[in-house]
């Protein structure tokens, strides 16, 4: 058996420092040498080159080249190998493209290469990322997105004709798809979305909102996938019969 770690928007600086640092722990308690730890996206917020921040403060605030070492020390202290494209991360080629194309193909800035996952040992997928048998990995942002929890992903799994784990929305979810005939089960889709590890507290551009904090973890055995969502709730979750409290 082997897990499939799924860690959920980041979005650092954005990011909830002692959550993260308590699945950092897990992992290192927990991971086998055949578990995969992947990320589902917006690992780092690029909020100072967001087309939200134009002509504001934002802009100058001078942030992106500590925000971009900080979110290198979270990736390298989770332990991740795969990583999902997604909508903030595409901030950076966004953001040349519009404002500087010359810069266009230049290495330094080129996003693999700017957090440096060449050095950790990251595989980045910008296509949809086939990670066990029947599953997708997704960023969340490919089709239309529901404000009801799951919904985005069971969407994603009648586009894509499979089982997707996502994030983007900042909710948790898993909802079955099964298909029937003679009252026998021909087959059971799941879509997954495993939450956010922000700090809500900082995200001061959503007055409301209906997120939970978590991640998932899946397990595969001779080609049998469980989805198991991990929900944060007071300061603390609990997977495999362990406790991690802050």
């Amino acid at each position: 058996m082997r897990r499939i770690w799924v860690v959920s928007d980041l979005q650092v600086p954005f990011h909830d420092k002692r959550a993260v640092a308590a699945l950092a722990q897990a992992i290192s308690d927990l991971k086998q040498p055949n578990d995969i730890v992947l990320t589902i996206g917006d690992e780092m917020d690029f909020q100072t080159i967001s087309r939200w921040s134009t002509g504001t403060a934002l802009e100058w605030e001078r942030s992106i080249g500590k925000d971009r070492d900080e979110t290198v020390q979270v990736l390298k202290d989770l332990q991740v190998g795969h990583m999902i494209r997604s909508n903030h991360t595409d901030r950076l080629f966004n953001s040349v493209m519009k404002r500087l194309p010359g810069l266009l193909g230049l290495p330094e800035i080129e996003l693999t290469n700017f957090l440096q996952l060449p050095q950790l040992g990251i595989e980045f997928h910008k296509e949809a990322f086939s990670f066990a048998p029947g599953w997708f990995a997704m960023h969340g942002d490919e089709a239309g997105t529901s404000q009801v929890s799951g919904q985005t992903a069971a969407g994603l799994v009648r586009k894509v004709g499979a089982s997707v784990v996502c994030g983007h929305t900042h909710r948790m979810g898993l909802v079955p798809h099964t298909t029937s005939v003679n009252g026998r089960v021909t087959r059971t889709l799941w879509g997954f979305e495993v939450g956010n590890l922000m700090d809500m507290t900082k995200a001061t551009y959503a007055k409301t909102h209906n997120w939970q904090q978590g991640f998932g973890v899946l397990y595969e055995d001779k080609g049998k996938v469980v989805p198991s969502p991990i929900p944060i709730e007071r300061k603390s979750f609990i997977i495999e019969g362990e406790q991690y409290t802050w």
